[in-house]
C-alpha cells in the first residue's frame, strides 16, 4: 500500500509491503496563495474595526507600576485613583484560559492612576496600575 504523510509541510511518499517500509518520493507541500480580492468600479470604505481598549497607554503618574503577570482580558477594575490601598487588596481581575485571576496590590498606598480599563485586552508586562 503507498500512503502520503505531510510533516512539516514535506510530502512523503511512503509505500508498506507486510513486514517492512520504504519511502518512495519526498516533495515540497503545496500551499495555494490567497486569493485576490476583485477590483470594484467604486472603491467601498471599510467599516472602522470596533477594537476594546487595550493598556498600551504609558503611566503619566510616578509610583510604583503593577504590570500584568499574563495575557487576558481585564473583568473587573476594583480600583480607581485617589483610592487608598493595602498590601494584597485585590486591584482588578484578568481572565486568562477561562480562569479569573485576581492581580493584588503589591504595598500599601494610593492609586495614582488605572492605566487600564475593563474589558481592555492586556499582554504580559503591560502596566496595569499605579501605586503611589
Amino acid at each position: 500500500m503507498k500512503y502520503k504523510v505531510t510533516l512539516n509541510a514535506k510530502v512523503y511518499e511512503v509505500e508498506v509491503e507486510e513486514g517492512s517500509a520504504m519511502l518512495v518520493d519526498e516533495y515540497e507541500a503545496y500551499v495555494p496563495a490567497p486569493a485576490a480580492t476583485p477590483v470594484t468600479a467604486a472603491p467601498v470604505a471599510a467599516a472602522p474595526a470596533v477594537v476594546p481598549a487595550a493598556s498600551t497607554a504609558a503611566p503619566s503618574a510616578a509610583g510604583e507600576v503593577v504590570p500584568s503577570p499574563l495575557p487576558g482580558t481585564v473583568l473587573k477594575v476594583n480600583v480607581s485613583a485617589g483610592q487608598q490601598v493595602k498590601e494584597g487588596q485585590v486591584l482588578l481581575v484578568i481572565e486568562a484560559m477561562k480562569m479569573e485571576n485576581e492581580i493584588m496590590a503589591p504595598k500599601d498606598g494610593t492609586v495614582a492612576q488605572v492605566v487600564t480599563a475593563k474589558g481592555a485586552t492586556v499582554n504580559t508586562g503591560d502596566p496595569l496600575v499605579v501605586i503611589g
